[in-house]
């Protein structure tokens, strides 16, 4: 397995994308941060934080209808992003992306607007074993309105789904199926593009939460044949209180609206109200300029690094990782998927995750501890919680060697 020092021509330079990150520059507790949670969040290169700054010190006004230069700058940004992500994800349309504050809000617009309209009593929605809590209580509320409700396609030990059994589950009275690209628990990459085309061969839209797959590897929305598809920008490097849902454009157009206010307003009299067109039917009030700005900088960035080549990075550092691991004495990994992407969940012993996670934080390492937003997927895992080691692209070798020694410093804490 080649170093980072001896890689191939076309690998990526790690040494210098992680000068492009100052928080990454400073200690914790004395020691160099080695910062490991990044499916809770990514840190930011530098090139976004000067977006922010920018927008702010010398475009910040409101956007649309603005007939001042400030305002006409603001509004070409903002405009500009839309398209930045339109090509990031391979949308058919620009009209196809709205933004919203992130993956949840996205999931919840979709069972608000297109679940109200299309699911009632008697009706079903699949889920999966491993969704994170945002793609589960949404459409619990909606089952709960309606009188629908939720079926759960199972995973194997490994952390795999069980394809055969979520194509078992869908029939007649399923409306959506809702998955996530990649699990945040177990990294586990679920096999989008077949399991859409099980969901079509039945004229069942498919809804994926790509909140843990956007930045880790290329993501084609027309390939995988998805209906809608949610991510949020701080997981990809960009601002927080962000996100994207895209969506098909004949379902956006006969989805009811989300909200009201201004910015989504065709006309309005006492009588009736009229609403823009696509996208904006969505986006009521003033928008978060600013991370919309953020993200459109976000993407440049990774699009410049070249998300092929940060896949790969990745699944060689997630190999590496696990073979370290597995060097830890009573170290178990809970997912063990054959496709999988950076996320390293495990138990060490009979040490609680919040302990781990507090003794390698002394030692400059941070993780995640918990159920992280997952509890259906503990109980079928049969833990309360999970240590979790998440990667991203400027993490290196050397910070997996940091972690395994201060993991065996857990270890012997707790013999």
């Amino acid at each position: 397995m080649a170093s980072v020092v001896s890689a191939p021509r076309d690998a990526l330079n790690v040494a210098a994308i992680r000068q492009d990150f100052p928080i990454l520059r400073q200690r914790v507790h004395g020691k160099p941060l080695v910062y490991l949670d990044n499916a809770a969040t990514t840190q930011k290169p530098q090139a976004v934080i000067d977006a922010l700054q920018r927008y702010y010190s010398e475009e910040n006004a409101n956007v649309h209808r603005g007939v001042h230069s400030l305002s006409g700058r603001a509004t070409d940004a903002y405009d500009a992003a839309r398209e930045d992500v339109r090509r990031f994800i391979n949308a058919a349309d620009a009209r196809e992306i709205v933004f919203v504050r992130g993956t949840t809000e996205g999931i919840n617009l979709v069972a608000q607007t297109w679940g109200r309209a299309r699911v009632g009593a008697g009706d079903e929605i699949v889920l999966t074993e491993m969704e994170h809590h945002s793609n589960i209580v949404p459409w619990q509320i909606l089952c709960e309105e309606k009188g629908a409700r939720l079926r759960v396609a199972p995973i194997t030990d490994a952390g795999e789904l069980r394809l055969d059994e979520l194509e078992r589950l869908l029939n007649a009275r399923t409306r959506l199926v809702a998955v996530a690209h990649v699990s945040n628990v177990l990294g586990t990459v679920n096999p989008v593009a077949e399991i859409v085309r099980l969901a079509r061969a039945r004229g069942i839209p498919v809804l994926v939460d790509g909140a843990q797959a956007v930045a880790h590897m290329p993501v084609d929305v027309q390939a995988l044949g998805c209906d809608f598809y949610a991510f949020s920008g701080h997981k990809v490097l960009g601002p927080t209180g962000i996100g994207v849902l895209y969506g098909r454009r004949e379902l956006l157009e006969a989805m009811p609206v989300y909200q009201g206010g201004g910015g989504q307003i065709g006309s309005v009299t006492f009588d009736r109200t009229t609403y823009a067109p696509l996208p904006y039917k969505y986006e009521a009030g003033t928008p978060n300029i600013a991370g919309v700005i953020g993200l459109a900088a976000a993407i440049d960035y990774v699009t410049g690094v070249g998300l092929d080549r940060i896949a790969a990075y990745e699944r060689d550092l997630c190999a590496y990782a696990t073979s370290a691991l597995a060097d830890v004495p009573g170290l178990r990994l809970t997912g063990t998927a054959r496709d999988r992407a950076s996320v390293l969940s495990f138990v060490l012993g009979d040490v609680h995750p919040h302990d781990i996670g507090t003794i390698l934080d002394r030692e400059g390492v941070a993780i995640r501890a918990g159920h992280h937003c997952c509890q259906p997927l503990m109980r079928r895992l049969g833990v309360p919680a999970t240590a979790r080691a998440s990667l991203a692209l400027y993490n290196t070798r050397q910070e997996i060697d940091t972690l395994v020694a201060a993991l065996q410093r857990v270890g012997e804490v707790f013999e």
